[in-house]
């Protein structure tokens, strides 16, 4: 008894000392978005990769702001000694983390000469704020890519007549923005945007209800106005109000 007793204290002096601490395990890292280091990668692509082989000093000035005026102002490019290229459009299509503040970006550029092009662009955020590149960039392949697969074949069809008529009908008056006509069909709680371009609704091939049966999954056929035909496919948001189907978005919301 003496001896636990003694262990006893022994233990409690331990636990005053050196008080056991809580094991928390590391923060997961979470990869952040930085669209204005996404627009530096996209700009210094452009200008990379448009020059006049006649206008080699003008193609150093493009590139100084982001390498400076040093005598590698090209960017390790010398060009041909004749002929051009211009950029058409640029996008950015993946990104890596290498660590925090710094990301590779990979850029598709469309060019007039060598058609499209990948190329990687190392941007780094500075302690300043500031963007910088962290390196030369690469010319690269595309991202995997595969044909067009139906994803929702294995999903339910819509069944309902009653549905699939407010469906068709909320389509019909949304790709030929018809906004009177389809607000009788909306929640009132429905935010819709309509598109750009009036379309004319030919005919939905599929009608699929997704996981929740609070959202339907429509395929159809629409042509504009010049007579060109389209085959798009929407979302739509469904609810069951007093006894009838009404759409509370479709294919997106405009308030996020």
């Amino acid at each position: 008894m003496y001896g636990l007793a003694v262990w006893g204290l022994i233990a409690s002096a331990r636990y005053a000392i050196d008080p056991p601490r809580a094991v928390v395990p590391p923060a997961p890292h979470i990869e952040t978005t930085d669209r204005a280091a996404e627009g530096y990668a996209s700009l210094f692509a452009r200008r990379y990769l448009s020059w006049n082989a006649n206008e080699p000093e003008a193609y150093s000035h493009e590139l100084e702001p982001f390498l400076g005026a040093s005598t590698n102002a090209a960017g390790g490019v010398q060009l041909p000694r004749s002929g051009s290229q211009q950029v058409q459009w640029t996008q950015v299509v993946q990104s890596r983390e290498v660590k925090a503040g710094e990301h590779v970006y990979t850029v598709a550029a469309q060019t007039d000469r060598s058609g499209l092009l990948y190329l990687t662009v190392s941007v780094i955020r500075q302690a300043s704020g500031s963007l910088a590149l962290a390196g030369y960039p690469a010319f690269v392949g595309a991202p995997a890519s595969s044909a067009l697969d139906n994803v929702t074949e294995h999903f339910k069809e819509v069944e309902e007549p009653a549905l699939q008529i407010v469906v068709k009908r909320a389509l019909r008056n949304y790709l030929d923005a018809s906004a009177s006509d389809l607000a009788a069909d909306l929640t009132s709680e429905a935010q819709i945007s309509l598109p750009g371009i009036e379309l004319n609704l030919l005919s939905v091939s599929q009608l699929r209800w997704l996981p929740g049966h609070s959202s339907v999954f429509a395929v159809l056929s629409a042509s504009d106005s010049r007579g060109a035909t389209y085959t798009l496919d929407y979302e739509l948001d469904v609810s069951h109000v007093q006894g009838r189907w009404e759409i509370s978005a479709i294919q997106m919301n405009p308030d996020t």
